[in-house]
């Protein structure tokens, strides 16, 4: 799973915050990351240099192989918060749509059209 980090103009991003945010999504997803294919973040600083509640946002894009991406965002007073509560949603969501594919295939399964001769 290759995970890519984006931040905007208000976010001085550098190796050691890239490797950080990276490990906090890649350790988010570890039980998942054999069904995801890659994983977009991108961190945002709303309020640029004035400071407000929650004005970090973090979005989170991940790429299940053969489905549209599935995307959550969370705001967060701290970059940390922002990017652990996006973190934990996508978690859940993929939890989530790997749950309801599985059931569809047991379903599609259990009513297989029977063969004529």
């Amino acid at each position: 799973m290759q995970v890519q980090l984006y931040t905007d103009h208000n976010i001085e991003g550098d190796e050691a915050l890239d490797a950080h945010f990276r490990g906090v999504v890649e350790s988010a997803l570890d039980r998942v990351s054999n069904r995801i294919t890659h994983v977009e973040v991108s961190l945002n600083d709303e309020n640029g240099k004035k400071s407000g509640p929650d004005d970090k946002r973090c979005m989170i894009e991940a790429h299940l192989e053969g489905r549209p991406p599935l995307v959550v965002t969370h705001h967060a007073a701290t970059l940390d918060q922002a990017v652990g509560g996006a973190a934990h949603k996508i978690f859940n969501l993929i939890e989530h749509t790997i749950g309801r594919m599985h059931d569809q295939k047991s379903h599609n399964a259990g009513h297989a059209q029977p063969e004529t001769s």
